[in-house]
């Protein structure tokens, strides 16, 4: 046996690995992009432009809410027990689940603080309730991350 030898199974190991990061990325950033468009169509305004055309509070409300969807599925990934489908079935089932908790929970806590949030979103100076906004939705992400556990 030398130094240089490889175990015959490494590379089938290294491409299902390989293929898991794959099929996770592509979860993830089907969730993401369902979770941005969750928050676009529940508030005034093309969320898209409003982030393209550089508004500061947008950008912080679309950043927070993916963030947190990343830490949704960043749980649930660890613990699907390096089950492959049944880290993937549950990567998106709890990312859906976390996307309604995250777009209802969010609206509820604009209404209950009467934050205009298409006002916000479309200002060109970063406003504070921007802040409150995006707090929510990484604090909102956490609690469904830690559910899942």
């Amino acid at each position: 046996m030398t130094l240089a030898q490889i175990d015959p199974g490494f590379f089938s190991v290294v491409g299902r690995g390989i293929g898991a990061i794959l099929l996770y990325a592509v979860i993830g950033v089907l969730l993401m992009l369902v979770g941005f468009w969750g928050v676009d169509i529940t508030t005034p305004g093309k969320l898209n432009r409003l982030v393209r055309d550089g508004k500061p509070n947008a950008v912080i409300v679309t950043a927070a809410g993916m963030v947190s969807m990343a830490f949704i599925v960043v749980v649930a990934i660890y613990t699907s027990s390096g089950l492959l489908v049944e880290g993937l079935l549950a990567s998106l089932i709890f990312g859906l689940v976390g996307i309604i908790a995250q777009v209802g929970g969010v609206r509820l806590l604009e209404w209950i603080t009467g934050i205009d949030i298409g006002a916000v979103l479309a200002a060109d100076r970063m406003s504070p309730q921007a802040y409150v906004v995006g707090a929510a939705h990484l604090a909102l992400g956490l609690v469904v991350a830690v559910a899942i556990l």
